[in-house]
């Protein structure tokens, strides 16, 4: 299961059946569970954990350092949950003690070809992230987002659960949750209706989510004004609760 041609620290942990490629190289405080596929020409730097039966291709770097002058060498931390794909020439830095130390990636997400997830990244679970996608530093993202190819997401940004940026977005500010977004910068474009019917969704949850989409961006309210006139629409659908948490722990601003 592990090509004699990579290099493997003694005190990497990996369970049993983990795959690994020639060329590819595993350091110290590197753990890796059942399942999980490493091609060839790959770099895991720990501390660095990553979960069940999940794929790295070829030429990924994982758990490197982070591109930070702030940076000293401080043991900080990279976590990988289950079923996650990391396609071609992707690259995960570890966090930073100015947040948590962690940089924390959840299960079942799929990275494509030469996607940056810079330090202290928090995403959730069953993301897309399209080719050329860059995540700076600090960045979190919310379950069943997608960022189309080319996107790039400034440091600090809140991206919500079921949102979708379209290709080449400049994310400077917060993206709601299930919002659509395109642009440079990134503007809204109504709510992600097409992916929230695939994830199931009822048409009263997507009306409900559309007509707090149009009290936040269409009736020229302050976003505290908005907020106060989304609290009933809770009771047509518990969906807009996630929208008026995303809207809440907004820190940079929202998209506008």
């Amino acid at each position: 299961m592990i090509d004699p041609r990579a290099i493997i620290d003694p005190s990497a942990v990996l369970a049993d059946d983990v795959e690994v490629g020639p060329w590819t190289v595993i350091g110290p405080d590197v753990e890796i569970g059942e399942g999980t596929v490493i091609a060839s020409h790959v770099v895991v730097k720990g501390p660095t954990k990553i979960g069940k039966n999940n794929r790295i291709f070829q030429f990924c770097t994982v758990g490197e350092d982070c591109q930070d002058k702030k940076f000293l060498g401080e043991a900080t931390r990279l976590e990988i949950g289950d079923n996650n794909i990391f396609r071609e020439a992707c690259t995960v830095h570890r966090g930073t003690t100015q947040d948590k130390s962690l940089t924390k990636i959840g299960n079942g997400n799929l990275f494509m070809v030469n996607v940056h997830i810079a330090h202290d990244v928090v995403i959730a679970n069953n993301c897309i992230l399209a080719n050329d996608t860059n995540i700076a530093g600090h960045v979190h993202i919310g379950e069943n987002a997608i960022l189309g190819g080319a996107s790039q997401v400034h440091q600090f940004v809140q991206i919500g659960c079921h949102s979708m940026c379209g290709t080449g977005s400049i994310v400077l500010k917060d993206v709601p949750a299930y919002i659509m977004a395109n642009g440079n910068s990134a503007k809204p474009h109504g709510i992600n209706s097409e992916g929230l019917k695939r994830r199931g969704f009822t048409p009263d949850d997507i009306r409900a989510l559309r007509n707090a989409y149009k009290l936040v961006y269409r009736k020229s309210l302050t976003l505290e004004e908005a907020l106060l006139e989304l609290k009933p629409l809770v009771s047509q659908s518990s969906s807009v609760t996630a929208f008026i948490d995303s809207l809440q722990l907004s820190t940079r601003g929202i998209i506008r």
